[in-house]
Parts: C-alpha cells; sequence; structure tokens
C-alpha cells in the first residue's frame, strides 16, 4: 500500500515534533543537526495540516538543569562553568526555532534522554488519549 492510499484516523493520530529547537537548529548551535534548518518548513506544514485535522500535536523537547545534573554523564563536561549548557530550560537555545509555537490544546513533553519514551510519560499520554497512530517529524 503507497501513502496514497492510507488514510489516517487524524483524531486517533498523534504528531510527535521531536526536538526543534534553536540549540539543534540554529547554524553554529551547541547541538546542530546538520540540515536541521531545511527542514522547518516541512515542520511548520505538518503541524499546520495536523492542527486542521484534529490531531494530538506533541512537542518533544529537551530542556536540562543548568547545572546539567539530569543529562548523560557523556554531556556533563558541556554544562560545566563557561561552557554552552545545550537546551538548558529557559535559555534561548531551548526555544522552538523558525517560528514554530505549541498552541493550546498541544502537549510539549520535556525529555532529559535520547528517547521520548525513556523515563517519560508518552506512552501513557498516548494512551489516554486513544492514540492508535504516531507520525514523527523533526531532527533527532
Amino acid at each position: 500500500m503507497d501513502a496514497t492510499q492510507h488514510s489516517l484516523d487524524w483524531k486517533k493520530t498523534a504528531l510527535l515534533v521531536i526536538d526543534m529547537q534553536n540549540d539543534f537548529i540554529l547554524p553554529g548551535g551547541p547541538m546542530q543537526v546538520a540540515g536541521g534548518a531545511s527542514i522547518v518548513p516541512a515542520v511548520k506544514e505538518s503541524v499546520a495540516l495536523a492542527r486542521e485535522k484534529g490531531a494530538l500535536i506533541v512537542w518533544v523537547v529537551r530542556e536540562h538543569d543548568a547545572y546539567g545534573r539530569d543529562v548523560e554523564l557523556f554531556r556533563r563536561p558541556l554544562y560545566g562553568e563557561g561552557k554552552e549548557k545545550p537546551t538548558t530550560k529557559g535559555t534561548r537555545g531551548a526555544e522552538l526555532a523558525g517560528g514554530l509555537a505549541i498552541q493550546e490544546g498541544d502537549y510539549k513533553l520535556v525529555k532529559t534522554r535520547f528517547s521520548a519514551f525513556f523515563a517519560t510519560n508518552l506512552d501513557n499520554l498516548l494512551q489516554s488519549a486513544g492514540i492508535t497512530s504516531l507520525v514523527v517529524v523533526g531532527c533527532r
């Protein structure tokens, strides 16, 4: 079956928007993902379509303590005195990139590890909302 033949029940679908934050997207960002800036328009379109169709939009973001106490051990050196401290809560680097914005009815899921499912309430959120399909966009 090709994508044009597949139809989603949008009311049972969640759009997961992964790591679309300045520190991952902006050129020179401490966690810059190659090509990240180029996908911002497509992510905006995906979010707009999902909103129009009534899907649950889940913004999966990293937000860390300024001291790096909640990051993986191998990342802790990035949070020392005078370091860049990527995706620290409340900083420009942790903000959504390129005009992307969380709106009323969206859900913001903060993760401190690579996976949105590890040590988060994502599974519970999806089950309680009756979600049976996922669409994933983003840069990590």
